[in-house]
């Protein structure tokens, strides 16, 4: 298939707000692909990158060479080059990345350029989720949905899934089977603002999860191998040895857990998630080179310490611990369609409560409402309020868990905004956002935004930006700071790359005050009083 005609299905999808149009356009182009351009070619479709990351980000396609005036590309050719432009490594190997990405650029079309800046930056907008494709890829093999969805849920890997519905039907896709070893991708929870919003989804009996601010890992163990994943299904089993010493512990020879890692102070009390990523990343360089020796016996057993020994071992500088809220298997027994209830009794037999988050069960809003404010009296950023009768729904983010977090706003400053990629293009899209310095005069930077922005905004704040403009560069439009905006965010956290030192994680746009002048906007005083109460409750 031509790479051309891909772009031109990414383009229709993103023009076309029919769900059942967007799958039409996607089963099209899936039966178009010829069977080694599948997985490439699902991915694109999708959004990224067969290879996931290449080490190329936008700065290098900035100063892209111009358009080819004919398509010669197939996605196989384009599948091919970006592999080879991941290869890269050692001396040199920037150039050389550089070079190829040139020539690729140069080979390609308008339109190709457009994707293939899209599929790099990560910021194809065309909304085609994985659910749709699940849908698509059903249609254009002929198979149920169900069948795809099943593959999904148990493989992680729509690409893979994808080819095997289209070159082998309902026989290859019903050869997918839960593996130990093979991580799948795990369930996920929608937002509500309230645990009364929460519980109307999940209905009674319910379970109200502590939520941990921490990494999401799935734990594979088979025998003494013990593999550690995240949430994007990355093998990540290097930089977790004391969850692998903690699995590994366990009597069971086969079992594959669901949970997070978090860095805990000496209290046992958790701390920022900046710690324990920056953690998870200090692991990462202490066991280069490794490779999977860490999954074969090198890493020291626990001790057995428990207590005060235990929490201060937690509280050294580099050790994660592991809390587990699900269980999918265990000793040759899948546990993926049994009921919630029936998973966690099962998991709580496995494990000791040490290694178990903590969970209340509930009947009443009154009992689900005391066991939020414990859970933020534990230091803990939120719950997940999750069904007990529900199966382990892989992949999906269904109302069977749902999150609740306190929400916090600030009325901050759009300092610049830059252009959008994809469905936004032509729009200043993501926000520069400022907080007031009542001491120096002007505004601090805090972060930006995409988020949160529906279509009419993006058209009124693109209007009302460049009205407000000072520079207009070909990426960021600076503006005179005056347009206040009424921003959600979920934390500050320390950054040193504002100037501020601090920045707001999970930031997105509620609304704009035009009723409200700069010189009214939050201060930067107000963000680190924000920073303060964090760390004081971690």
């Amino acid at each position: 298939m031509q790479f051309v005609e891909l772009a031109a299905t990414s383009a229709a999808v993103a023009a076309t707000s029919a769900r059942r149009g967007k799958i039409d356009l996607l089963a099209a182009a899936l039966r178009g692909l010829a069977p080694e351009e599948i997985e490439a070619g699902a991915a694109y479709l999708a959004g990224e990158l067969r290879q996931r990351q290449i080490g190329v980000g936008w700065a290098a396609v900035r100063d892209a060479p111009p358009p080819s005036e004919q398509a010669t590309l197939t996605v196989a050719q384009v599948d091919a080059a970006l592999a080879e432009i991941g290869e890269q490594s050692g001396a040199g190997s920037q150039a050389r990345r550089r070079s190829l990405l040139g020539a690729l650029f140069g080979a390609a079309t308008a339109d190709e350029q457009r994707l293939l800046v899209g599929l790099l930056s990560g910021e194809v907008r065309q909304g085609a989720q994985a659910g749709l494709l699940a849908d698509a890829i059903a249609r254009a093999a002929g198979v149920a949905v169900a069948e795809v969805r099943r593959a999904l849920l148990l493989s992680g890997d729509l690409k893979t899934v994808a080819r095997a519905a289209l070159t082998g039907g309902s026989a290859a896709l019903g050869e997918f089977t839960l593996q130990v070893g093979r991580p799948l991708a795990p369930m996920l929870a929608q937002a509500a603002a309230s645990v009364d919003a929460a519980l109307e989804a999940t209905g009674f009996p319910a379970a109200v999860d502590d939520k941990l601010d921490g990494v999401r890992i799935q734990v594979h163990r088979s025998g003494d191998d013990v593999a550690v994943y995240s949430r994007s299904l990355a093998d990540i089993t290097s930089r977790m040895p004391d969850v692998v010493a903690a699995v590994r512990a366990l009597p069971a020879r086969q079992i594959v857990l669901d949970g997070e890692a978090v860095a805990l102070d000496p209290t046992g009390r958790p701390r920022p998630f900046q710690e324990t990523s920056a953690r998870a990343a200090r692991r990462a360089g202490q066991v280069a080179g490794a490779g999977k020796a860490k999954r074969t016996g090198d890493v020291s057993e626990p001790t057995g310490a428990d207590g005060a020994d235990r929490a201060a071992e937690a509280a050294s500088p580099d050790v994660l611990t592991p809390y587990f809220f699900d269980l999918l298997h265990l000793d040759g027994a899948d546990l993926l369609d049994e009921t919630g209830q029936r998973r966690w009794s099962v998991l709580a037999k496995a494990l000791p409560s040490g290694l178990l988050v903590g969970r209340r069960m509930v009947s009443t809003v009154e009992e689900a409402a005391a066991a939020f404010d414990a859970a933020l009296t534990s230091g803990h950023e939120g719950v997940v309020v999750k069904a007990a009768g529900a199966a382990y729904d892989v992949g999906r983010r269904g109302a069977a868990w749902v999150k609740v977090k306190p929400r916090h706003t600030l009325d901050l400053v759009v300092l610049a905004a830059e252009w959008g990629h994809g469905r936004r293009r032509g729009w200043l899209s993501n926000l520069h956002l400022g907080a007031r310095d009542p001491a120096g005069g002007g505004f601090v930077m805090l972060g930006k935004t995409f988020k949160g922005l529906t279509d009419e905004l993006l058209r009124w704040q693109t209007e009302r930006l460049l009205a407000l403009a000072t520079e207009r560069g070909d990426w960021v439009v600076t503006v005179r700071p005056e347009l206040v905006v009424e921003i959600a965010f979920d934390g500050v956290q320390t950054s040193p790359r504002y100037p501020g030192g601090v920045a707001l994680r999970f930031a997105r746009v509620l609304r704009y005050r035009e009723d409200k002048p700069a010189g009214e906007a939050d201060t930067i005083d107000d963000v680190r009083r924000f920073h303060m109460v964090a760390s004081d409750r971690t």
